[in-house]
């Protein structure tokens, strides 16, 4: 794909671009490099790199003084971005039926799902988990991607033939304006509590910043409300859409009943317009009747009936959640992503109604993240199991151990069920050799990633295949 400059930005270069980038590390000979600010990092450092790296021109806002390559100032490159990009790629987002899904716990379950009830082949899905349709599946940086590289994804899942998209949408991409321009077709609300409290610097604001993505909603679109979560009304109010609420009490447009919840799957009953649909869903766990929930009812308001989805339903699953591990060992072994307070608390609630013995967690918190609830994410785990076992998680330029005796400020003389193994995958192994027959092993913040973001560099990890290779070397000792 190929743009003259001047048909990207009111100028008088008509050279050619190959491409949009903001990180002058992707720069590639033709591409355009935009000096966007975000926050602790200011692009306009890198514009000599980007050049030397073959940049035809850049986007500023600060005087740089002489290139020799064109230098196109604005007022804000970071809400130029969006647009260009979106003219770069032939506007993909106005071929595709737009979904969003926001909040602080079940996104990446919910678009997924969404993706899976009306089929990969017809949606794409963006977020924690890559982006991906029926003709690939790829990875991504962030949940939600900056706009050089998000359009070029939609982009893709048209060339594909995808009629929809369903994408995570976070706080800091709607605080940072990555979406500023997509109006959604349909938008989602999950639930909302207190989370990345040192990007948004309140829960004010983050509440604020979420709510963002229902006032980008088209008037003709659907605002998909969970009315149980304490944050309902602030999303309501911002919806510009038709707002449709799912919840467990029948004032909702589609509620949800009979509850029996087993490992492995959940039975319930949702009711809508009247009619009565009992769900045996793979989906295990309270939340994910309410994430299963906002999935069918965005069908619903998409126009789909339960016919249509109702045979996708056993075929639903969200890589890195819920997910269990059986290897012939005589215990349950689950990888999961919860890594919020609230995550975190609910899959421990849905766990202690499971028939089984000793609950064993690992767990860390991640470094250069909010450091508010590692206390409260410890005490949680303590409280909520029988062996706690702290270790890393994504500990960044932050000291592992320092997470760590945050992580125990409340629970030092409190409780005796915790132990330290700074190494994930040593913590992982002592979990699993620890464990006796019917407990359930939880190795919980990372699910499916493949990575850990360490001081001074990212290696490969990946908590499903620890977990596989030491109940291998357990299996094998135990014969």
């Amino acid at each position: 794909m190929m743009k003259k400059l001047n048909e990207l930005i009111e100028c008088n270069y008509d050279i050619e671009v190959n491409g949009i980038k903001i990180n002058s590390k992707d720069i590639k000979k033709g591409d355009l490099f935009v000096c966007t600010d975000m926050g602790t990092l200011d692009r306009h450092q890198f514009i000599d790199d980007a050049i030397e790296k073959g940049a035809c021109a850049c986007i500023v806002k600060k005087d740089v003084g002489d290139k020799n390559v064109p230098i196109i100032k604005v007022d804000s490159p970071n809400e130029v971005l969006p647009v260009i990009c979106s003219k770069f790629y032939d506007e993909p987002e106005k071929d595709l039926t737009m979904i969003g899904v926001t909040g602080t716990d079940g996104k990446t379950s919910v678009s997924t799902m969404i993706q899976t009830l009306i089929g990969d082949d017809n949606c794409g899905y963006i977020g924690t988990n890559g982006y991906s349709c029926s003709s690939f599946k790829k990875d991504t940086n962030n949940t939600t991607p900056d706009s050089d590289k998000l359009y070029g994804y939609l982009r893709e899942f048209v060339d594909c033939g995808c009629k929809y998209c369903s994408m995570e949408v976070c706080s800091e991409a709607l605080m940072r304006g990555r979406v500023r321009d997509i109006k959604y077709d349909v938008s989602i609300l999950t639930n909302i509590t207190s989370e990345h409290l040192n990007i948004h610097g309140s829960l004010e604001n983050y509440i604020k910043d979420k709510c963002k993505l229902f006032s980008q909603t088209k008037k003709d679109g659907y605002c998909i409300l969970n009315k149980d979560d304490e944050h309902f009304n602030e999303a309501k109010e911002a919806s510009k859409g038709t707002v449709l609420t799912y919840g467990k009490d029948e004032d909702n447009d589609l509620y949800f009943k009979d509850v029996k919840l087993f490992p492995g799957k959940n039975l319930f009953t949702i009711c809508y317009k009247n009619k009565e649909y009992r769900i045996n869903s793979p989906m295990a766990g309270y939340f994910n009747i309410y994430n299963l929930c906002a999935a069918i009812l965005t069908c619903f308001a998409l126009g789909y009936t339960f016919n249509d989805i109702q045979s996708k339903i056993k075929d639903l699953k969200v890589s890195g959640r819920l997910e269990m591990i059986d290897m012939g060992q005589n215990f349950y072994v689950m990888v999961d992503y919860a890594h919020t307070p609230n995550g975190i608390t609910k899959l421990l609630e849905y766990v202690k109604l499971l028939p089984i013995n000793r609950s064993i967690v690992v767990i860390g918190q991640a470094g250069e993240r909010d450091p508010y609830k590692r206390k409260d994410v410890g005490e949680i785990v303590c409280k909520n199991c029988d062996v706690a076992i702290f270790t890393y998680e994504d500990p960044r330029s932050e000291d592992p151990k320092d997470i760590i005796d945050m992580m125990i400020e409340k629970v030092k003389g409190v409780y005796n069920n915790y132990s330290i193994i700074i190494d994930r995958s040593e913590a992982i192994k002592k979990a699993v050799n620890i464990a006796k027959e019917n407990d359930m092993v939880m190795i919980l913040g990372k699910g499916n990633e493949t990575y850990q973001k360490l001081k001074d560099k990212v290696i490969y990890f990946n908590d499903i295949e620890e977990v596989k290779k030491h109940l291998s070397e357990m299996l094998v000792q135990n014969r």
